[in-house]
C-alpha cells in the first residue's frame, strides 16, 4: 500500500512538473518528509533521485510542444546557468551532509515559503519586460543566478526551476515555455552532479533499502509527466503558478510542524 502512495503521490508531483517546467521537488520534499516519515537528509536524496526521473522525461514529452530546435537554439542561455549550477551543485552536498538535521529541515522550510512568494508573484515577473542589461552583465547575472540555483538543488534535493524559469525569462528576453524546456536541460546535469558528489561520499546507501519506494514514486513520475507535458497546450500557466503558491506555502508549514529525528 504504502507503493501504491508513492505512485501515485509522484504521478501527481510529475503532473505539476511536466507542465511547468519544474522537477516538482518542492512538492515532493513536504511529502516525503511529513507523509512518509523519512528523515530529511534521506528525504533529499530521494528527492533527487525522482526529481531527475520528472526532469529527463518532461523534457522528452514537452518536445512535441516546445520543439527540440527551439530549446537547442538558445544554447547560450543553457550554457550561460549551467556553468554556475554545476560547480555549485557540487559544493552543496558538503554542506547537506553536514548539516544538523534540524537545521537543515528550518532551511528547507524557509526554502520553501521563500519559492511560494515566487510562485504567487510570478505574474508580476512575468508581466515585466526583460532587463536591458550588457552582454557581459547579463552573463555574469545568469552565472551567479546559477551558482545559487546548483546550491540548492543538491543541497535541498530540487531543481531548482522555480529561480531558473524567472531568470531565464528577465535575463534573456524567452518565451514561459521555452524557458520552462530550458530549465529541465539545465536541470538535468544539475541533478547529476548533485547525486555524484552524494554517491562518492557514500550517501546513496542511506537510501538503499528504499528501492522499491523509489521504482514506484518515479514510475509515477513518468505517468505524471506525460499528462502534464500534454495538458500544457490547453492549461494557463500563470494562473497555475496562483494556485501552486499558497500549496507549496501550506506544504512548508505542514513541515515546519515535523519534528526531525535527533
Amino acid at each position: 500500500m504504502r507503493n501504491f502512495w508513492a505512485f501515485g503521490w509522484g504521478a501527481l508531483v510529475g503532473g505539476l512538473g511536466g507542465l511547468i517546467g519544474l522537477g516538482g521537488a518542492e512538492f515532493r520534499l513536504p511529502v516525503l518528509v511529513s507523509v512518509f516519515n523519512y528523515r530529511t537528509l534521506q528525504a533529499i536524496i530521494i528527492n533527487l533521485i525522482v526529481s531527475f526521473v520528472t526532469v529527463a522525461f518532461s523534457f522528452i514529452f514537452r518536445s512535441g510542444v516546445v520543439r527540440l530546435e527551439n530549446v537547442a537554439a538558445n544554447w547560450a542561455v543553457t550554457i550561460n546557468i549551467l556553468a554556475g549550477s554545476l560547480i555549485s551543485s557540487y559544493v552543496g552536498v558538503h554542506y547537506a551532509t553536514r548539516i544538523n538535521e534540524r537545521v537543515l529541515n528550518r532551511i528547507v522550510v524557509a526554502f520553501l515559503i521563500f519559492l511560494s512568494v515566487v510562485l504567487v508573484g510570478h505574474n508580476l515577473i512575468f508581466s515585466l519586460e526583460s532587463l536591458q542589461l550588457p552582454s557581459l552583465l547579463r552573463i555574469s547575472f545568469g552565472f551567479l543566478a546559477g551558482i545559487v540555483i546548483g546550491i540548492f538543488s543538491s543541497m535541498l534535493g530540487v531543481a531548482g526551476g522555480e529561480l531558473i524559469i524567472p531568470t531565464i525569462i528577465l535575463l534573456f528576453s524567452v518565451d514561459i515555455k521555452l524557458a520552462g524546456s530550458l530549465s529541465l536541460a539545465i536541470s538535468i546535469p544539475t541533478i547529476l552532479m548533485g547525486l555524484f558528489k552524494y554517491r562518492s561520499q557514500q550517501r546513496l546507501k542511506e537510501v538503499k533499502t528504499e528501492q522499491r519506494f523509489i521504482i514506484s514514486m518515479a514510475s509515477g513520475s513518468i505517468l505524471g509527466a506525460f499528462i502534464g507535458s500534454n495538458l500544457l497546450r490547453y492549461v494557463s500557466s500563470s494562473l497555475l503558478y496562483l494556485i501552486l503558491g499558497p500549496i507549496l506555502l501550506l506544504s512548508a508549514l505542514k513541515l515546519a510542524q515535523h519534528k526531525p529525528a535527533s
